[in-house]
């Protein structure tokens, strides 16, 4: 601040030393085009006109009155008019373009000085084609300066707004930065916690397993802290995996692997057998190929739901269905809300963030999730899943129905036949 502010107070002093210089000059100059010393007036003149110039920035249209009168006084004290004298005047010609609010304002102010400076010259005697000349000049000059301090003056307003827009754009692609890091890390969250809510539950049902069997079935203690080794395992490997989208540039990456889809469905369902969850599967309708984001969300809802009713269900056995049609996939997870048998139920426990997950996860894919106790008893959650128009069959048309049922097989797969469609 200092360093501009000395900077300031220099070229401040800079511009009123050559004013006072070329107005003490243009003293010099006779009518003859003659050059003599400055006179006490030559230099009374440029010492008033110039003393009033350094406030010229806060108070323009003042500075511009005086030093106008001052030019008005030189042929009287027997100087030659000319723009040489007149220089401190377009100095605060220049200062009313940069500084007095309203275009007309300044040039109306700036034109009135103009024309009385050039009204002065035939004061010293009859008009002549010199005396012309010099009006002419006279008067042009002050133009000319304010016109000069326009063009600065609109430079400099553009280069503002550009700087402007440069900071505005900047701090767009900085909100925009934040808002994507925001949502990855919403996403990296939801990735975590669909794992470590995954495995740990497997990993707390395999221990609530082996201590409950511990003294009097040793062999089912030793399968279930195997079982719990290997749950540990992959969870620490799926951890590495999701960790690493937290590292920073030039870190070691983790090595990628493809996006688990309902391919991995069995080994998912195993899973929770191990754990003691009786899970049974129904598909209904031809099943195909779909966007990896739907498959991935398919997998994570079944993921979730079974995970929940591993914790909080009171029942032991799940139901996990599949519907396919033409525009859409069905996933729906059901316990039966029973009461467990075996080991005691990770029951009682207070309910996450897993629904919610889910009904972003479905939202995400432009699906829907509902969620709710069923009138018999359980808990039910569905999920639908838009699809993409399905290709043309072999034989020019696709043979599923609107509710993606095949024809031969919709009495085989309506909810009541506990065998339809299963898959073990």
């Amino acid at each position: 601040m200092v360093t501009r502010t000395g900077t300031r107070r220099w070229r401040e002093g800079a511009v009123v030393a050559a004013a006072f210089v070329i107005c003490l000059l243009g003293g010099t100059v006779r009518v003859e085009n003659t050059l003599t010393p400055p006179t006490a007036a030559a230099y009374l003149v440029a010492v008033v006109s110039c003393a009033v110039l350094p406030p010229r920035h806060r108070k323009p249209l003042a500075v511009l009155a005086v030093t106008t009168a001052a030019g008005l006084v030189a042929q009287p004290l027997g100087l030659v008019l000319s723009p040489p004298v007149i220089a401190p005047a377009l100095v605060a010609a220049y200062a009313c373009a940069l500084g007095v609010p309203g275009e007309r304002r300044a040039v109306g102010a700036v034109s009135l000085s103009a024309v009385v400076l050039a009204g002065s010259v035939p004061l010293s005697g009859d008009l002549s084609w010199r005396d012309a000349g010099r009006m002419g000049t006279v008067a042009a000059a002050p133009l000319v300066a304010w016109l000069v301090g326009q063009a600065v003056r609109t430079r400099r307003a553009y280069l503002a707004a550009v700087e402007e827009r440069a900071r505005r754009a900047e701090e767009s692609r900085e909100r925009e930065a934040r808002r994507r890091v925001a949502e990855e890390r919403v996403r990296i969250a939801r990735e975590l916690h669909d794992l470590v809510a995954h495995q740990i539950t497997l990993a707390n049902a395999q221990a609530t397993v082996a201590a409950h069997f511990f003294d009097s079935r040793p062999e089912q203690t030793r399968a279930s802290l195997r079982e719990l080794v290997e749950t540990t395992g992959h969870a620490l490997d799926e951890l590495r995996a999701a960790v690493g989208l937290l590292r920073q540039t030039g870190d070691t990456a983790a090595p990628d692997g493809p996006a688990p889809g309902l391919d991995r469905l069995p080994d998912l369902l195993q899973s929770f057998r191990r754990a003691g969850l009786e899970v049974s599967v129904r598909e209904e309708g031809a099943a195909r190929t779909v966007p990896p984001g739907v498959d991935l969300t398919a997998y994570r809802i079944v993921q979730e739901a079974l995970t929940n009713v591993t914790k909080h269900a009171g029942g032991r056995t799940a139901r996990v269905g599949l519907t396919w049609s033409s525009v859409r996939l069905t996933v729906s997870v059901a316990d039966d809300g029973g009461t467990p048998a075996g080991p005691p139920a990770l029951s009682d426990r207070p309910a996450g963030h897993g629904l919610i997950g889910m009904r972003e996860r479905a939202a995400a894919v432009g699906g829907e999730l509902t969620a709710g106790r069923r009138p018999d008893g359980g808990f039910l959650v569905s999920a639908r899943l838009p699809l993409p128009p399905a290709r043309a069959t072999a034989h020019g048309f696709d043979t599923t129905d609107e509710e993606g049922r095949m024809p031969e097989a919709s009495d085989a797969g309506r909810p009541g036949d506990e065998t339809a469609g299963e898959v073990t």
